[in-house]
Protein backbone atom coordinates (compact mmCIF):
# COMPACT_ATOMS: atom_id res chain seq x y z
CA UNK A 1 0.00 0.00 0.00
CA UNK A 2 1.36 3.50 -0.46
CA UNK A 3 -0.50 5.56 1.81
CA UNK A 4 0.39 6.30 5.35
CA UNK A 5 -3.26 4.97 7.20
CA UNK A 6 -3.92 6.78 11.00
CA UNK A 7 -2.78 3.28 13.20
CA UNK A 8 -5.94 1.30 14.87
CA UNK A 9 -7.07 2.80 18.67
CA UNK A 10 -5.48 0.46 21.56
CA UNK A 11 -5.25 -2.78 21.91
CA UNK A 12 -8.45 -4.66 23.60
CA UNK A 13 -7.75 -5.52 27.05
CA UNK A 14 -9.25 -8.91 26.54
CA UNK A 15 -7.55 -12.20 27.75
CA UNK A 16 -5.00 -14.25 25.26
CA UNK A 17 -6.40 -16.67 22.51
CA UNK A 18 -3.12 -17.38 21.51
CA UNK A 19 0.06 -18.20 23.27
CA UNK A 20 3.15 -18.97 21.48
CA UNK A 21 5.94 -19.59 23.82
CA UNK A 22 9.87 -20.15 22.61
CA UNK A 23 8.70 -22.07 19.90
CA UNK A 24 11.23 -23.88 17.54
CA UNK A 25 10.69 -24.86 14.30
CA UNK A 26 12.91 -27.44 12.57
CA UNK A 27 12.84 -29.39 9.47
CA UNK A 28 15.13 -32.65 9.06
CA UNK A 29 18.73 -32.40 6.28
CA UNK A 30 17.96 -34.73 3.46
CA UNK A 31 21.98 -35.52 3.68
CA UNK A 32 22.30 -37.65 7.15
CA UNK A 33 25.61 -35.29 7.55
CA UNK A 34 23.82 -32.07 7.16
CA UNK A 35 22.13 -31.05 10.52
CA UNK A 36 18.32 -30.09 9.97
CA UNK A 37 16.99 -26.45 8.60
CA UNK A 38 15.90 -24.46 11.88
CA UNK A 39 13.08 -21.95 10.44
CA UNK A 40 11.89 -21.04 14.44
CA UNK A 41 14.34 -19.99 16.69
CA UNK A 42 12.69 -19.88 20.00
CA UNK A 43 9.25 -17.65 18.80
CA UNK A 44 6.91 -16.03 21.35
CA UNK A 45 3.88 -13.81 20.75
CA UNK A 46 0.53 -13.96 22.17
CA UNK A 47 -2.72 -12.44 20.78
CA UNK A 48 -5.67 -11.22 22.78
CA UNK A 49 -9.54 -11.85 21.80
CA UNK A 50 -10.60 -9.05 19.58
CA UNK A 51 -6.95 -7.84 18.49
CA UNK A 52 -5.06 -7.81 15.17
CA UNK A 53 -1.12 -8.81 15.82
CA UNK A 54 0.52 -8.41 12.68
CA UNK A 55 3.51 -10.59 11.62
CA UNK A 56 5.53 -9.07 9.00
CA UNK A 57 8.81 -9.29 7.20
CA UNK A 58 10.26 -9.92 3.98
CA UNK A 59 10.45 -13.86 2.25
CA UNK A 60 11.74 -16.50 4.33
CA UNK A 61 11.86 -14.61 7.94
CA UNK A 62 9.41 -17.33 9.29
CA UNK A 63 6.46 -15.45 9.38
CA UNK A 64 4.41 -18.23 7.40
CA UNK A 65 6.12 -21.22 9.22
CA UNK A 66 4.48 -19.64 12.23
CA UNK A 67 1.31 -19.41 10.78
CA UNK A 68 1.45 -22.86 9.63
CA UNK A 69 2.82 -24.26 13.38
CA UNK A 70 -0.10 -22.15 14.63
CA UNK A 71 -2.25 -23.83 12.05
CA UNK A 72 -0.44 -27.46 12.90
CA UNK A 73 1.15 -27.46 9.23
CA UNK A 74 4.47 -26.98 10.58
CA UNK A 75 6.45 -28.76 13.21
CA UNK A 76 6.39 -27.76 16.62
CA UNK A 77 10.16 -29.34 17.68
CA UNK A 78 10.56 -27.27 21.20
CA UNK A 79 8.31 -24.87 22.86
CA UNK A 80 4.32 -24.55 23.27
CA UNK A 81 1.28 -23.06 21.61
CA UNK A 82 -1.61 -22.62 23.33
CA UNK A 83 -5.45 -21.86 22.26
CA UNK A 84 -7.31 -20.62 24.96
CA UNK A 85 -4.83 -22.25 27.84
CA UNK A 86 -4.89 -25.30 26.02
CA UNK A 87 -2.09 -27.30 24.58
CA UNK A 88 -2.45 -27.18 21.10
CA UNK A 89 1.29 -27.94 19.71
CA UNK A 90 1.29 -31.19 18.62
CA UNK A 91 -2.43 -32.83 18.43
CA UNK A 92 -3.14 -35.22 16.46
CA UNK A 93 -5.66 -35.17 13.37
CA UNK A 94 -8.61 -35.63 14.77
CA UNK A 95 -8.39 -33.46 17.66
CA UNK A 96 -6.87 -30.72 15.16
CA UNK A 97 -9.97 -31.50 12.68
CA UNK A 98 -12.13 -30.44 16.15
CA UNK A 99 -10.29 -27.65 16.29
CA UNK A 100 -10.71 -26.03 12.82
CA UNK A 101 -14.25 -24.54 13.99
CA UNK A 102 -12.27 -22.56 16.16
CA UNK A 103 -8.65 -21.75 14.18
CA UNK A 104 -9.59 -20.89 10.77
CA UNK A 105 -7.14 -19.60 7.86
CA UNK A 106 -7.16 -16.88 4.58
CA UNK A 107 -4.88 -17.86 2.51
CA UNK A 108 -3.09 -15.54 -0.43
CA UNK A 109 -4.71 -16.75 -3.49
CA UNK A 110 -8.46 -17.41 -3.03
CA UNK A 111 -8.58 -18.76 -6.13
CA UNK A 112 -6.36 -21.83 -5.79
CA UNK A 113 -8.48 -22.40 -2.36
CA UNK A 114 -11.34 -22.41 -3.52
CA UNK A 115 -12.81 -25.58 -5.88
CA UNK A 116 -13.37 -24.03 -9.26
CA UNK A 117 -16.03 -26.84 -9.81
CA UNK A 118 -18.03 -25.83 -6.92
CA UNK A 119 -20.62 -23.21 -6.65
CA UNK A 120 -19.95 -20.54 -3.69
CA UNK A 121 -22.92 -21.32 -2.17
CA UNK A 122 -21.49 -25.21 -2.17
CA UNK A 123 -18.20 -23.99 -1.25
CA UNK A 124 -19.97 -22.50 1.95
CA UNK A 125 -22.37 -25.32 2.24
CA UNK A 126 -19.72 -28.02 3.04
CA UNK A 127 -18.48 -27.52 6.16
CA UNK A 128 -21.61 -26.13 7.79
CA UNK A 129 -22.98 -30.17 6.84
CA UNK A 130 -20.02 -31.69 7.95
CA UNK A 131 -20.92 -29.96 11.26
CA UNK A 132 -23.92 -31.21 11.55
CA UNK A 133 -26.02 -28.08 10.30
CA UNK A 134 -29.09 -28.79 8.33
CA UNK A 135 -29.75 -28.01 4.65
CA UNK A 136 -32.25 -25.10 5.86
CA UNK A 137 -30.52 -23.79 8.31
CA UNK A 138 -26.89 -23.85 6.20
CA UNK A 139 -28.97 -21.74 3.84
CA UNK A 140 -29.82 -19.21 6.01
CA UNK A 141 -26.07 -19.15 7.21
CA UNK A 142 -24.63 -18.56 3.57
CA UNK A 143 -27.30 -15.81 3.00
CA UNK A 144 -25.93 -14.10 6.28
CA UNK A 145 -22.14 -14.87 4.97
CA UNK A 146 -22.81 -13.31 1.47
CA UNK A 147 -24.28 -10.24 3.56
CA UNK A 148 -21.56 -9.87 5.83
CA UNK A 149 -18.23 -10.03 2.78
CA UNK A 150 -20.91 -7.21 0.78
CA UNK A 151 -21.74 -10.01 -1.57
CA UNK A 152 -25.06 -10.13 -3.20
CA UNK A 153 -27.56 -13.50 -2.58
CA UNK A 154 -27.11 -14.63 -6.23
CA UNK A 155 -23.34 -15.12 -5.91
CA UNK A 156 -24.03 -18.53 -3.92
CA UNK A 157 -25.04 -19.36 -7.43
CA UNK A 158 -21.76 -18.74 -9.30
CA UNK A 159 -18.55 -20.11 -10.10
CA UNK A 160 -15.47 -18.56 -8.43
CA UNK A 161 -14.17 -17.67 -11.67
CA UNK A 162 -16.91 -15.19 -12.11
CA UNK A 163 -15.63 -13.09 -9.89
CA UNK A 164 -12.78 -10.67 -9.36
CA UNK A 165 -9.86 -11.40 -7.40
CA UNK A 166 -11.14 -8.97 -4.51
CA UNK A 167 -14.56 -10.66 -4.57
CA UNK A 168 -12.90 -13.95 -4.22
CA UNK A 169 -10.57 -13.14 -1.13
CA UNK A 170 -14.10 -11.74 0.38
CA UNK A 171 -15.87 -15.72 -0.51
CA UNK A 172 -12.47 -16.88 1.41
CA UNK A 173 -13.18 -14.91 4.49
CA UNK A 174 -17.25 -15.83 4.17
CA UNK A 175 -15.85 -19.43 4.22
CA UNK A 176 -13.67 -18.90 7.38
CA UNK A 177 -16.14 -17.79 8.76
CA UNK A 178 -18.66 -20.36 8.37
CA UNK A 179 -18.66 -21.95 12.01
CA UNK A 180 -17.63 -18.52 14.26
CA UNK A 181 -14.47 -19.15 14.71
CA UNK A 182 -12.52 -16.54 17.36
CA UNK A 183 -8.68 -16.98 15.88
CA UNK A 184 -8.34 -16.54 11.76
CA UNK A 185 -4.65 -16.84 10.71
CA UNK A 186 -4.52 -14.16 7.69
CA UNK A 187 -1.25 -15.41 5.16
CA UNK A 188 -0.89 -12.46 2.76
CA UNK A 189 -4.29 -11.84 2.06
CA UNK A 190 -4.24 -9.12 0.23
CA UNK A 191 -0.93 -9.06 -0.66
CA UNK A 192 -1.86 -10.19 -4.32
CA UNK A 193 -4.61 -7.28 -4.94
CA UNK A 194 -4.84 -3.46 -6.64
CA UNK A 195 -3.92 -0.97 -3.80
CA UNK A 196 -7.99 0.21 -3.84
CA UNK A 197 -8.80 -3.45 -3.23
CA UNK A 198 -6.60 -3.76 -0.64
CA UNK A 199 -7.93 -1.26 0.88
CA UNK A 200 -11.82 -2.25 1.05
CA UNK A 201 -10.86 -5.82 1.83
CA UNK A 202 -8.82 -3.85 4.68
CA UNK A 203 -11.73 -2.64 6.04
CA UNK A 204 -13.94 -5.27 5.71
CA UNK A 205 -11.92 -7.80 8.25
CA UNK A 206 -11.97 -4.68 10.65
CA UNK A 207 -15.34 -4.91 10.41
CA UNK A 208 -15.91 -8.32 10.88
CA UNK A 209 -13.55 -8.08 13.80
CA UNK A 210 -15.52 -5.04 15.27
CA UNK A 211 -18.97 -7.13 14.79
CA UNK A 212 -17.78 -10.71 15.90
CA UNK A 213 -14.91 -9.87 18.54
CA UNK A 214 -12.61 -12.49 16.03
CA UNK A 215 -8.47 -12.21 16.39
CA UNK A 216 -6.29 -12.23 13.69
CA UNK A 217 -2.63 -13.59 13.28
CA UNK A 218 -2.33 -11.31 10.00
CA UNK A 219 0.98 -12.37 8.31
CA UNK A 220 2.08 -9.64 5.79
CA UNK A 221 5.61 -8.37 3.81
CA UNK A 222 4.46 -4.53 3.97
CA UNK A 223 4.30 -2.30 7.13
CA UNK A 224 1.99 -0.22 5.52
CA UNK A 225 -0.95 -2.93 5.67
CA UNK A 226 0.03 -3.84 8.96
CA UNK A 227 -0.55 -0.15 10.04
CA UNK A 228 -3.59 0.13 8.53
CA UNK A 229 -5.08 -3.18 10.59
CA UNK A 230 -2.99 -4.14 13.26
CA UNK A 231 -3.29 -3.10 17.35
CA UNK A 232 0.24 -4.81 18.16
CA UNK A 233 3.21 -5.66 15.44
CA UNK A 234 5.93 -8.29 15.57
CA UNK A 235 8.90 -7.96 12.80
CA UNK A 236 10.53 -11.27 12.26
CA UNK A 237 13.89 -11.58 10.33
CA UNK A 238 15.90 -14.83 10.14
CA UNK A 239 13.31 -17.18 12.49
CA UNK A 240 13.33 -14.90 15.24
CA UNK A 241 11.04 -11.88 16.61
CA UNK A 242 13.42 -8.88 16.28
CA UNK A 243 10.94 -5.85 17.41
CA UNK A 244 6.95 -6.21 18.67
CA UNK A 245 5.00 -3.54 20.62
CA UNK A 246 1.93 -1.46 19.64
CA UNK A 247 1.63 -0.72 16.20
CA UNK A 248 1.89 2.98 16.44
CA UNK A 249 5.09 3.11 18.11
CA UNK A 250 6.71 0.40 15.72
CA UNK A 251 5.80 1.94 12.34
CA UNK A 252 6.78 5.21 13.63
CA UNK A 253 10.06 5.29 15.99
CA UNK A 254 11.11 1.54 14.87
CA UNK A 255 14.06 0.24 16.79
CA UNK A 256 15.43 -2.08 15.15
CA UNK A 257 17.91 -1.57 11.55
CA UNK A 258 15.49 -4.40 10.06
CA UNK A 259 12.08 -2.58 11.24
CA UNK A 260 13.65 0.36 9.58
CA UNK A 261 14.49 -1.12 6.02
CA UNK A 262 10.99 -2.85 5.88
CA UNK A 263 9.50 0.94 6.53
CA UNK A 264 11.55 2.24 3.64
CA UNK A 265 11.08 -0.67 1.48
CA UNK A 266 7.46 0.93 1.52
CA UNK A 267 6.23 2.83 -1.92
CA UNK A 268 5.30 6.18 -1.60
CA UNK A 269 3.52 8.12 -4.55
CA UNK A 270 5.82 10.91 -4.42
CA UNK A 271 8.81 10.23 -6.67
CA UNK A 272 11.18 12.21 -4.67
CA UNK A 273 10.24 10.90 -1.04
CA UNK A 274 10.51 7.02 -2.82
CA UNK A 275 14.11 8.41 -4.30
CA UNK A 276 15.02 9.39 -0.95
CA UNK A 277 13.78 6.25 0.42
CA UNK A 278 16.03 3.99 -1.80
CA UNK A 279 19.31 6.14 -0.55
CA UNK A 280 18.36 5.73 2.97
CA UNK A 281 17.85 2.05 2.52
CA UNK A 282 21.29 1.81 0.64
CA UNK A 283 22.49 3.83 3.86
CA UNK A 284 21.07 1.11 5.90
CA UNK A 285 22.82 -1.84 3.76
CA UNK A 286 26.00 -0.35 3.30
CA UNK A 287 26.16 0.34 7.61
CA UNK A 288 24.97 -3.03 8.14
CA UNK A 289 27.38 -4.97 5.95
Amino acid sequence: MTTNPTPRPDTPAHGSVLEVDRVVVEYPAKGWRTPPFRALHGVSLDIRAGETVGLVGESGSGKTTLGRAVLGLAPVTEGRIAYAGRDISRLGARERRALSDEIQVVFQDPYTSLNPAMTVGDILTEPLLVAGVSRGAAGERIRELLDQVSLPADAAHRLPREFSGGQRQRIAIARALCRDPRLIVCDEPVSALDLSTQARVLDLFIEIQERTGVAYLFITHDLSVVRRISHRVAVMYRGEIVESGDTRAVTTRPQHVYTQRLMLAALVPDPDRQRDRREQRRGLAAAGS
